[in-house]
C-alpha cells in the first residue's frame, strides 16, 4: 500500500533526476579541478541519457524511470581551446555548475511536495 505513493511517475522521476543532478554536479567539480590539468578531457552525463529519459517518461512507467541509470562519460563535443590539449572551459562549467544547482533546487521542491501532501494525509495538518 505504502510503496504505491512512492512508485507514482512524477515522484520517481524527480528522485531519479536528483541522482542526475548530484552526478554531474561530480562531473563538473572534476572539471574544474582539473582545468589546468593537460591533455584532461571534459566529462558529463552520458549523451544517451537525456534520450532514455524521454523515452521513460513518454512510457508513462514509473519503473522504467526507475530502471534508469546515468552515468558519465567524455564529453565529445567538447574541444580544445589550449595547446596543451584541455577540453574544459572554465566559464562553461561554472555556467553549468550555476544551472546545476538551480535544478536540483527545483527538484528537492518537487520532492519536498510530495512529502508534504503524504504528512498531511497522514496527519491532518502541514
Amino acid at each position: 500500500m505504502i510503496n504505491a505513493l512512492f512508485s507514482q511517475a512524477g515522484y520517481e522521476t524527480a528522485k531519479k533526476m536528483m541522482d542526475v543532478t548530484a552526478l554531474r554536479h561530480e562531473a563538473i567539480a572534476s572539471n574544474i579541478a582539473n582545468f589546468e590539468t593537460p591533455n584532461y578531457k571534459r566529462i558529463d552525463l552520458s549523451p544517451n541519457f537525456e534520450s532514455s529519459l524521454q523515452q521513460a517518461l513518454t512510457s508513462a512507467d514509473p519503473n522504467a524511470v526507475q530502471s534508469l541509470q546515468p552515468a558519465l562519460s567524455v564529453d565529445a563535443n567538447a574541444i580544445s581551446q589550449s595547446q596543451d590539449g584541455n577540453t574544459v572551459n572554465l566559464e562553461d562549467e561554472l555556467l553549468a555548475l550555476s544551472q546545476n544547482t538551480l535544478m536540483h533546487g527545483l527538484e528537492t521542491q518537487l520532492v519536498t511536495g510530495e512529502m508534504l501532501k503524504l504528512r498531511l494525509a497522514i496527519t491532518g495538518h502541514a
